[in-house]
Parts: C-alpha cells; structure tokens; sequence
C-alpha cells in the first residue's frame, strides 16, 4: 500500500493538471464564440459599432470590439460629469445641497460669446420652468443622469469646469474621453470642438464605481443609486430579466445610439457593458442589434459556474 501511495499522487496531480488547462481553453474558446455572435449581430446592421465588457473582478472575462475608436460621446459624457461633482463635494469645495440658481445663458468655448438652450432638443423640460428659481447640484445632477436634461448639464459645468472634469478621467485612467463643454454650443461644434469619448474610458469609469473607487466608497454607491434610476432603458437593459438592476447612463444624437452601464446579477456577481454606435441610417435596426448583444453577454454570464 505504502508503494501505491506516490503512484497514486502522481496520478491525481496528473487529473488536475489536465482538467485545469482544458477548463481555460474552453473559457477561451466561449468568449470566442461569444464574439463572432456578437459580431455577427452588428455586422447585420448598417452603421459602425463598439463593445466593451468585463466582469468585475475578473478581468480575463471580457470582450472588445473597436474598443479603442473614438464616437462622439453625446451623454455619456455626463458619467464624468457626475463623477466630477461627487469629488468636489468630497473635497469639501461644494455640498450637494448647496443652493444653485437655474440659469439660460452659457459661454461659447471657442469665444465667450453667449448661447442658450433650445427647449425643443432637450430631453428634459421640466427644469425650464425653474428658471431664474433656485435648486440644488443633488437635484441638478439627477435631471442630468436619469432623463439627461442637457440645461441641467450646462450648469453643473459652468460650476464644475470641464478641465477639472477632464482631469479627473485622466486620474481614473481614462486617457481618450475628451469632456470639452457643456452641450448645444453650436460654435465649437462646427470648429470640430466635440466632447468624444472610447468605448474603452467608458468601461474604465463605470468599473471605477462598481469597485467603489470614482471618489470613494460612499461617493461609488450614491452614484450607482442615481445611475439605476435611468429613465431610458432601450438597449442595455431591454432583454435582460426583471431580477437584473442595470445602473446606466445612455446618449443619443443624429446616427448615435449608446449605452454604458454596471449590470448587476441576482448572485452578486456584476460586470460592465458599453455599446457605442455611429453612422446609423436607421437607429432602430442598431437598438434593437446592441439590446441582443446585451442579452447574449448575460446568458454567457448566466452559464457560468
């Protein structure tokens, strides 16, 4: 028996060592799968695409197409946003409750001249009927994320300071977004001077919060709470079930559809998920492509042990 007993280690180590590579490449080989499907349902659509996923915690769960290509942001530049007020209310520079007055009237980037917003193309009103009133940054900033008031998006940068909203993502390591100005200023948008931002940076930034570390802890959470609360749900969250909690932030333009959010399962386990588009003659085809992406990125997650 004792001379049984290194034969019978050697040929234990040899079942573990076997089922351990074969385990990774079938992972690999999943995640491969995973890709060409998701391709092939964006290749279906006209218009150009990019994804990126990853598991929190697990980053050898992932995925990444055109990860790294430059779309114009539309309102997914407001996570930064966000994210810049809650380190200045950190700092202890400003309180959420801080008392702010609702104003019309912002300055060019490219030459201080004075522009307002136009009702019509915002996707908030509600906030025009407060102006010359009084509200707070906590509520301005909820305006901005969940029904992506663009007039509530001026104020904050007009208090904030897009350099130092800049800045903050180039310290979360977010080195592409580009947060230049607020939204609606014609000027600098035909001078080609236009908030961008990667697919990539987006996942970088959401990660941030999921991990609690945009700010801090306590910071991380209060923002997830408003990110749940988004009020337009039509791609990351639309074919995922009722049990799931997507806290997100979309943006929408002319061609543009995006979607950028922490995706959270009923077991604890989360993961990030961005979908950015351009060029899109018909959108609806592009939602109804990026919302399956979404739906084929959670059943993958689903069969996971």
């Amino acid at each position: 028996m004792t001379k049984l007993l290194p034969l019978i280690f050697i040929f234990l180590l040899t079942i573990i060592s076997c089922n351990g590579p074969k385990e990774e490449k079938s992972d690999i080989e999943d995640l491969k799968m995973l890709k060409r499907s998701v391709q092939d349902s964006l290749n279906a659509v006209q218009g150009d695409f990019a994804v990126a996923f990853r598991m929190v915690g697990n980053d050898s769960i992932s995925l990444f197409i055109n990860e790294k290509t430059d779309f114009h942001a539309a309102s997914t530049m407001k996570t930064p946003v966000m994210i810049e007020l809650y380190k200045q209310v950190e700092s202890g520079a400003i309180s959420l409750d801080d008392s702010v007055m609702v104003i019309n009237e912002f300055k060019s980037i490219v030459d201080g001249s004075p522009f307002s917003m136009d009702i019509s193309v915002d996707s908030q009103e509600g906030l025009y009927g407060q102006i010359g009133q009084r509200t707070t940054y906590r509520n301005l900033n909820y305006e901005m994320i969940t029904k992506s008031s663009n007039l509530a998006t001026n104020i904050l940068i007009d208090h904030l300071d897009a350099k130092k909203v800049n800045q903050s993502m180039r310290d979360l390591g977010a080195m592409d977004i580009q947060v230049l100005r607020g939204v609606e200023d014609l000027k600098a948008y035909e001078q080609g001077m236009s908030n961008t931002t990667t697919a990539y940076d987006l996942m970088l930034i959401m990660e941030a919060i999921a991990k609690g570390e945009a700010v801090s802890q306590e910071a991380s959470l209060e923002m997830i709470k408003v990110l749940e609360d988004q009020h337009f749900k039509e791609l990351i969250p639309a074919k995922l079930p009722k049990d799931v909690i997507v806290a997100h932030k979309t943006g929408s333009i002319t061609g543009v559809r995006h979607d950028s959010g922490i995706v959270m399962l009923p077991d604890g386990r989360e993961y990030i998920l961005v979908l950015l588009s351009k060029n899109m003659e018909n959108p609806d085809q592009g939602v109804a492509a990026m919302a399956e992406v979404s739906k084929m990125i959670y059943d993958y997650m689903s069969s996971l042990d």
